[in-house]
């Protein structure tokens, strides 16, 4: 597991988890964050700056520029 994906599930998703959010890790290529936002965030209205947060979190923690891209899942049971 990378640095990134290890701070996303280990860091992230707990805060996120408190405003009833979640995030997933999907890939990492190059700078391209790529993650899946569920539950309160995948209908969230300000997901851009949940992103930015992101962005600029990793970048203080891990010194590492990324850019997320944010894959908004509906919650499973209206994946039908």
């Amino acid at each position: 597991m990378n640095k990134v994906q290890n701070y996303v599930e280990t860091v992230l998703q707990p805060k996120l988890q408190g405003d009833g959010g979640w995030v997933e890790f999907v890939s990492l290529e190059g700078e391209k964050l790529t993650l899946v936002f569920r539950g309160e965030c995948s209908k969230c209205l300000i997901l851009n700056r949940c992103t930015a947060w992101i962005e600029e979190q990793i970048k203080a923690d891990l010194n590492k520029k990324v850019t997320v891209t944010a894959i908004r899942k509906k919650p499973y049971f209206q994946d039908v």
